[in-house]
């Protein structure tokens, strides 16, 4: 659905999606890759990657909700929630592979597992999955960032957070 949005609007609604792109790209894959280079010999950058999404991912929360008490742009709040809604499906996702993380050690600390099979339990069960949301994430968050400019939302979020006083230009 397309409205009529102030470009002013539809500037301040891109900024969450930036947000979040910029800690699935730069801190998920850039930075994530850069620092397996050296973990053999610095573990501490690698150990950055969840730290930084997790302070990224709880900014982008609590800031959504700041939007919705607030009330000031019925559009930037509902690109905020968008974000809001898929970065906890994010820290979901890597809830998943802490746990996943936390089995695998148990099972080779205190249940005697070869280190070669807890690696694979892990990669497998924990890290494909995440990899596959990072992939997957960063094509939705393209696309709302690309509707964020074009003053566009989807019908379901317009379900989620009506508004009778905003003009309808497409409802398609």
């Amino acid at each position: 659905m397309q409205f009529e949005i102030t470009a002013e609007e539809m500037a301040k609604a891109k900024v969450p999606h930036e947000l979040f792109l910029t800690n699935l790209i730069g801190n998920h894959i850039l930075w994530f890759v850069a620092s397996l280079g050296i973990v053999n010999s610095m573990w501490q950058p690698l150990a950055l990657v969840p730290v930084v999404s997790c302070v990224v991912l709880l900014f982008t929360i609590m800031r959504a909700k700041k939007e919705r008490d607030r009330g000031a742009s019925w559009y930037v709040m509902c690109h905020w929630q968008m974000a809001a809604r898929r970065s906890m499906v994010f820290l979901g996702v890597l809830c998943l592979l802490l746990v996943i993380s936390g089995l695998g050690w148990v099972g080779y600390t205190y249940l005697g597992m070869m280190k070669v099979a807890v690696l694979a339990i892990i990669g497998g069960i924990g890290l494909l999955p995440t990899l596959v949301s990072v992939l997957v994430l960063i094509v939705m968050e393209s696309d709302a960032m690309h509707q964020a400019a074009q003053g566009k939302l989807s019908k379901g979020t317009f379900e989620r957070f009506p508004n009778s006083d905003v003009v309808v230009l497409d409802e398609n």
